[in-house]
């Protein structure tokens, strides 16, 4: 998730490591390429979910602008439905945005199915964002956002 969110937007190394520390962690460069590294390769760490959450958090904040009560406290455990909720926050996409997104990847879904991924988990109406729709979301954006 890490690899894919710098590739679309082209983030650099220091802007990846200031992200982190807007988050609430310090990631030394040595730390960042293990985390970038992928599968298999010697270096590969594997980058946790409150990790992660870190550094969603620090990419609204640095998009958005920090809120008086400081740093949010990352989840221990992110699903699918926090990533894109948190994305969305982030990048400030309203449905329409998403749906949108979705269609450079050519995938449909209505408004009520979208609205559906972002209630509370007991909500009856609640859908689990499965991994191929955060696929298609995270391509749809990479076409969006990515320099050409």
């Amino acid at each position: 998730m890490l690899r894919r969110v710098r590739d679309i937007f082209d983030f650099n190394d220091p802007l990846l490591l200031s992200i982190f520390k807007l988050g609430g962690r310090e990631v030394s460069k040595p730390e960042l390429a293990s985390l970038l590294a992928r599968e298999g390769e010697p270096d590969f760490a594997l980058c946790e979910d409150e990790l992660l959450a870190r550094f969603l958090n620090g990419l609204i904040i640095n998009n958005r602008g920090a809120k008086d009560d400081g740093t949010p406290e990352p989840e221990p455990d992110l699903s699918n439905n926090m990533v894109l909720r948190k994305l969305r926050i982030a990048l400030n996409l309203q449905a329409d945005d998403l749906l949108e997104i979705l269609k450079l990847n050519e995938c449909t879904l209505s408004k009520h199915e979208l609205s559906a991924l972002f209630r509370r988990p007991d909500h009856k109406n609640y859908r689990e964002c499965q991994d191929e729709l955060l696929c298609n979301v995270l391509d749809g954006m990479k076409k969006r956002y990515r320099k050409k």
